[in-house]
């Protein structure tokens, strides 16, 4: 397992530097919150990294269901299965596994 205090990160346990960004670092803070990451949480991940390439910024709560149900479909964009994967808040902890800076929705 990765030891995360070589990590710097944020007041909220985001990674303060997006380069040091990878699998094992998602795995490993995932795994800080009691989640083990599957291929549908990978999916989600990997969707927050390209939508954050391309507008350099994250949805919003209500445009981040729906942006996924246009690139993903229907049913990985509703509330429930987002839930399911994401117990705690799925557009913050998505973001917190992909690296990617918490949403200003969150804070």
């Amino acid at each position: 397992m990765l030891p995360l205090d070589v990590l710097a990160r944020d007041e909220y346990g985001f990674l303060a530097d997006r380069g040091q960004w990878n699998e094992a670092v998602a795995e490993a803070l995932a795994a800080e919150d009691g989640l083990q990451l599957t291929p549908a949480h990978w999916e989600i991940i990997q969707f927050m990294r390209a939508y954050y390439a391309k507008y350099q910024h994250q949805p919003n709560a209500r445009l981040f269901g729906q942006a996924i149900k246009k690139s993903l479909g229907a049913d990985k964009g509703g509330s429930l299965y987002l839930y399911r994967l994401f117990p705690d808040g799925p557009l913050k902890y998505a973001n917190k596994y992909a690296g990617l800076p918490i949403p200003p929705s969150c804070i």
